[in-house]
């Protein structure tokens, strides 16, 4: 008999309840209470947060195997829904007959009740089944789907750029180097990358925006949504070396375009997980943060303020507040800084443009003052840096100049060139960290937290 999701039996006007006809559902043992006569399972199977009461009797051929299985257990019940409309739940499940699909032993780890975040790190390939992380990673899921049915809904193709690449997109040389070389051979003792796979050093990607503004300046609207790699030594909340990024890409925009391309997108994103993860926010709001479902919902009311770097250094400078990192202008921003702004001063997202060129890659286009770039980025209160973006350079013998004041070489971005050579047209794009945006929808602080699978420093056990 086709098996019946949980989250379809919660669903209003249910085709399943108080009907004489059977149905199958499979789960996990979340709880189990048993007598002599009767028995009760909580299951969950994934599909929502609330779990089904399974009630069983000693009719059952099987009761008292049923009786002695263990917490975490899977099973397949054949049963009656049964409305219960004078009880706590609004109905349960009479069980015909349970099938055992794997049992469960009694070191599983997930006994108890609660467990620390931290404790639950080192168990990622079972944390999944606690309502903390099964509410996180549906909305994820939920998140994710927002962000392509907005784009696609705006006439956006979504484009697959490379995971292995032969350029650092940002030049800041935080790349994993990728090779056929065997690095156990003791003997291999210098790389020649020309005997290599691919004939040259290719490294995991930190971005496909180079490869995304190819893709505009021939189908003007695309995005890419995919893993990138940062071989960042940091151990701070909001960084992993592996996380997902959206990045679109516009021909024929420029910084105020895709300003408010990033406002839309937030506020359409927020809004469908309002919608569709009522029942897992409600949890979160009441089991971590209080605040999290006001919060959401004032960003669809809230307009953010636009304001330049110059502006926030002031604003920064005038404060009386004793920040760890200096603050003067031509420094980038730090998190406390972007923290202070956004939740001292603004109380509310906010983005900061035209930053000094000199703290930001080779690609974004050079303002009139020859001092600053038409750049972005969003920030978050409890965040910091959410999006960043920029207009992009489409001036030839400025992007040139750039490269060669970095002492990048030109040969690498050969073809990125020649976009400027054949045709060129102002365009602009932007980064958003999926990850980091998932914190601000969940409330949690730790970006460990919003993967499935963190991989950060000395950490990839998974």
């Amino acid at each position: 008999m086709e098996r019946v999701e949980i989250s379809k039996l919660y669903r209003k006007n249910n085709l399943y309840e108080n009907k004489t006809n059977e149905i199958t559902v499979c789960g996990w043992v979340r709880s189990l209470r048993c007598s002599k006569k009767i028995g009760f399972i909580d299951l969950n199977d994934g599909s929502c947060i609330s779990s089904l009461q399974v009630v069983f009797k000693d009719k059952l051929k099987n009761f008292e195997e049923i009786s002695h299985i263990g917490v975490g257990a899977c099973i397949s019940v054949l049963g009656v829904l049964v409305s219960t409309p004078l009880a706590a739940q609004l109905f349960e499940f009479h069980a015909t007959s349970i099938s055992i699909k794997g049992a469960s032993t009694s070191d599983y780890p997930l006994q108890k009740k609660k467990h620390s975040l931290e404790y639950m790190r080192t168990i990622a390939h079972l944390r999944a089944r606690t309502n903390t992380f099964s509410s996180i990673f549906r909305i994820r899921s939920s998140a994710s789907y927002a962000i392509h049915k907005f784009l696609q809904e705006d006439d956006f193709n979504y484009i697959h750029t490379p995971i292995i690449t032969g350029n650092d997109a940002e030049g800041a040389g935080e790349a994993f180097s990728v090779t056929s070389f065997d690095l156990k051979n003791e003997k291999l003792k210098k790389f020649d990358f020309s005997k290599d796979f691919f004939g040259k050093h290719v490294m995991l990607t930190v971005s496909g925006q180079l490869q995304a503004e190819c893709m505009a300046t021939a189908l003007s609207k695309v995005y890419t949504f995919a893993p990138t790699f940062r071989a960042e030594n940091s151990n701070t909340q909001r960084h992993a070396a592996e996380f997902w990024m959206l990045e679109p890409e516009i021909a024929f925009a420029n910084l105020n375009d895709i300003i408010n391309l990033a406002s839309r997108l937030i506020k359409y994103i927020v809004k469908h997980v309002l919608n569709f993860c009522e029942k897992d926010l409600e949890f979160l709001n009441k089991t971590y943060d209080e605040k999290l479902l006001i919060r959401l919902e004032n960003i669809l009311q809230t307009d953010f303020d636009v304001i330049t770097y110059t502006q926030a250094i002031n604003i920064l400078e005038d404060s009386e507040n004793n920040f760890e990192y200096e603050v003067s202008w031509g420094k980038d921003l730090q998190s406390e800084h972007e923290r202070y702004l956004t939740e001292k001063i603004f109380k509310k997202p906010i983005f900061v443009i035209d930053y000094p060129k000199n703290i930001k890659a080779f690609y974004m286009r050079q303002n009139d003052d020859e001092k600053t770039v038409a750049a972005m980025d969003m920030l978050f209160p409890g965040i910091g840096e959410m999006i960043g973006g920029s207009q992009r350079e489409e001036r030839l013998d400025l992007l040139l100049k750039r490269i060669k004041e970095l002492n990048l070489k030109k040969e690498d971005y050969w073809w990125y060139l020649e976009l400027r050579k054949y045709g060129t047209v102002e365009h602009s794009g932007f980064g958003l960290g999926f990850e980091r945006l998932l914190m601000f929808l969940t409330s949690f602080s730790n970006i460990r937290d919003v993967m499935p699978f963190p991989r950060t420093v000395k950490n990839a056990e998974f």
